[in-house]
């Protein structure tokens, strides 16, 4: 027996998206330009790195809107609250085909594990990134800004870092979209919105 729930509204499902695809193509353009293979070209790379940078900035202005403005960020503070109980299910009854022990409402549409790992990607990889990003992109004023204690190579060794995280983050985000019922369900429900809930 399942249950269809509404969990995604329309824009929260653009904003993924959009955001998915951007941090993608970021990833692809960045690790170019700090010279792990050849695809653009630096120069290119670099134009389409940074315009990526901006357009992500773009669309998180209007999310973090969006969010306030609906209510929608109650679904980000975190809690411990059967923390332990998520951590031992994905730690090992996941292998075991237990049941998952949390079911999303549209009213709480995140495990307390997932709240943990955004609050973590807002308040440490996105400052990381951000940073060290604006720091590289805005090289040539430094000296104007009383900046001389930074070295270019460091904040571009902190931004790969960032880039890394961000990555690791992402194969993780992938692989836990296959862990539902069936293989794609996860991955429906951030298409159409509605997830099936299956008893047991």
């Amino acid at each position: 027996m399942s249950e269809r729930i509404y969990v995604f509204k329309r824009f929260e499902r653009f904003w993924h998206w959009a955001q998915a695809l951007l941090v993608i193509g970021m990833l692809v353009t960045g690790f170019e330009v700090h010279g792990t293979y050849r695809l653009l070209g630096f120069r290119q790379a670099v134009q389409w790195h940074t315009l990526g940078a901006w357009s992500l900035v773009a669309l998180w202005v209007f999310a973090l809107f969006w969010h306030l403005t609906t209510g929608e960020w109650r679904h980000y503070i975190p809690t411990f609250d059967r923390l332990l109980v998520m951590a031992r299910f994905y730690g090992s009854g996941i292998f075991k085909g237990e049941p998952h022990p949390y079911k999303p409402t549209s009213s709480s549409k995140h495990n307390p594990l997932q709240r943990l790992t955004y609050l973590l990607l807002a308040a440490v990889v996105g400052p990381l990134i951000w940073g060290s990003g604006a720091l590289y992109l805005f090289y040539g004023s430094w000296t104007a800004w009383g900046l001389t204690g930074f070295s270019l190579q460091g904040v571009a060794t902190v931004h790969t870092a960032g880039a890394f995280l961000m990555l690791a983050f992402l194969i993780t985000h992938v692989y836990m979209i296959t862990t539902g019922p069936s293989l794609l369900s996860q991955l429906k429900a951030m298409v159409t919105g509605w997830e099936e809930m299956h008893e047991g």
